[in-house]
């Protein structure tokens, strides 16, 4: 029994002392929570006692020196109380942690117990590259996190940041801004409800509305982040960049300002003021410079003119500057739409498969199996090019097996083929038409809305005038040869012509059609 006893005695010493070893580390471990700030050196050491508790406080005087674990306190003057573990410090005082941390200031409150500083009065904290400039800081030694909320003003690079209020992650390099957020720096302004910075790598991420401004961007968004030394942003909601030649928005935006590139995802809008054009779809990406752009996923091109505006749509519309020689320095937008083309305005639609347009002579092309309706008629052949002034449908020329159709009555149809058709726009309204080569016709001759006559032609070229959207004349060139018959007694009342086609079915008579 006297052996197990003792064996008990031991275990229980061993107990407490791990116990005590444990309560010290607690005390005393890595935080140092308990540890006492040393006076390192004062000019002149006053020993007082305070007359509430009986305790002795030291009045410091001159080149005070403080040490608390891995920080170190100057300043003129202090007021030390050992039994409370902190530090009252007066005058040119600095806080220094590790090999890059200063904070400075006119007044201090130091907890040594909590490592909470309250500096107060001209205070600025210097971190690496960072300064931060305030009226009062409160700064967590353990945590490293410094806060401000009374204005600050921080100076990163070349990026001068100001706020209401603020907190600095030192340990992350991540300022955390609330309230009248703005970077100021020589290309731009930039402003924001709330903000984190970044300042090893100087990006901005923001939050709630935010704007920048400068003299070759313009940026609008809830949310995004932007790359201050590489000129890179990726913003969303309600997204806006004006690059000073186009206008982009979308659900998500990213742009490189160096390079001048940018891709908008969903619900996507480039407008272009200078052309008057504007540019929608679900996808799109574009250069500044040279200009150039694709667009997809529900693509629609606007071209605005007054009240009578042109509408496009295809699977891909694409955009690039053409230069006349590798050394020239001026150049001339060629825009393309492939697969599934359709064009809507109030006074011409158009279908094909693809087609060009070139900003420098104002000309669409259209090809494969090209329809162009206006008014009542409809001009279809294998190839086909609209001029255009002042964005205005000026002359159209269609090549190869060109045919004109205009619905009479539910069974018949003025019909006009040839080679080549040369039409003419007046106020972006047919109102001459030129056929040459292998004119043929079949015209309805209508007298108070009834028929009562058919002419068939066949000669060489054929000139037809419209007045309010009808034929009015029809001049035959070179060798005509046909007839005139009463309608009941012609055979060739009801005749099609080889390649007709009437395609009104597919016609798009509003917007919406054009994604039909």
């Amino acid at each position: 029994m006297g052996y197990l006893s003792a064996r008990h005695f031991i275990s229980i010493i061993a107990l407490l002392l791990f116990s005590l070893n444990a309560h010290c580390q607690d005390k005393d471990g890595e935080k140092g929570t308990k540890r006492r700030i040393d006076l390192k050196y004062a000019s002149e050491d006053i020993i007082k006692k305070d007359e509430k508790t009986g305790k002795d406080w030291h009045r410091l005087i001159g080149n005070v020196d403080l040490q608390h674990i891995d920080i170190t306190m100057q300043c003129d003057s202090a007021h030390f109380f050992p039994d409370k573990n902190n530090v009252e410090a007066f005058s040119r005082i600095h806080i220094k942690q590790g090999d890059t941390l200063d904070i400075s200031g006119n007044y201090l409150i130091y907890d040594g117990t909590t490592r909470m500083a309250v500096m107060t009065g001209n205070v600025e904290l210097i971190d690496k590259e960072t300064h931060l400039y305030t009226n009062a800081v409160h700064y967590n030694v353990n945590t490293r996190i410094a806060q401000y909320n009374d204005s600050g003003r921080i100076i990163n690079g070349e990026n001068k940041l100001t706020s209401k209020k603020g907190i600095y992650y030192i340990s992350k390099e991540l300022f955390h801004f609330k309230d009248d957020v703005k970077i100021v720096n020589p290309d731009y302004i930039m402003t924001a409800d709330t903000m984190d910075y970044n300042t090893e790598t100087g990006t901005a991420i923001f939050t709630g509305p935010s704007e920048m401004k400068g003299d070759s961007i313009y940026l609008a968004c809830e949310w995004g982040w932007y790359d201050t030394r590489n000129n890179k942003t990726r913003i969303s909601k309600n997204a806006v960049i004006d690059n000073k030649k186009q206008i982009i928005s979308g659900d998500s935006i990213y742009y490189d300002d160096n390079t001048g590139y940018g891709e908008a995802f969903r619900h996507t809008t480039i407008s272009d003021t200078a052309s008057h054009t504007i540019l929608k779809g679900n996808y799109a990406w574009y250069y500044k410079q040279p200009e150039r752009f694709l667009i997809t996923d529900s693509a629609m091109y606007i071209q605005v003119s007054g009240q009578d505006s042109l509408f496009l749509h295809a699977d891909t519309i694409s955009s690039v500057t053409v230069f006349a020689s590798d050394t020239s320095s001026f150049g001339y937008r060629l825009m393309r739409a492939y697969h599934g083309c359709r064009i809507f305005s109030d006074d011409l639609q158009a279908k094909c498969d693809s087609l060009s347009y070139s900003f420098r002579d104002s000309v669409i092309h259209l090809y494969t199996k090209p329809v162009l309706w206006t008014e009542e008629n409809q001009l279809t052949s294998d190839s086909m090019s609209v001029f255009t002034i002042n964005r205005k449908a000026d002359r159209m020329e269609l090549y190869n097996s060109a045919f004109v159709i205009s619905q009479v009555d539910s069974l018949r149809f003025n019909q006009m083929k040839g080679r080549k058709l040369t039409g003419y726009f007046r106020d972006n309204k047919l109102y001459r038409v030129f056929i040459e080569g292998n004119g043929q016709s079949i015209y309805y001759v209508v007298d108070n809305d009834k028929v009562v006559g058919v002419n068939n032609t066949i000669c060489a070229n054929i000139e037809i005038l419209w007045e309010n959207g009808k034929i009015k004349n029809i001049f035959e060139y070179r060798d005509p040869q046909g007839t005139i018959d009463p309608p009941s007694m012609s055979p060739q009342s009801f005749k099609k012509m080889d390649g007709f086609d009437w395609q009104d079915i597919i016609r798009p008579k509003s917007i919406a059609d054009i994604f039909r």
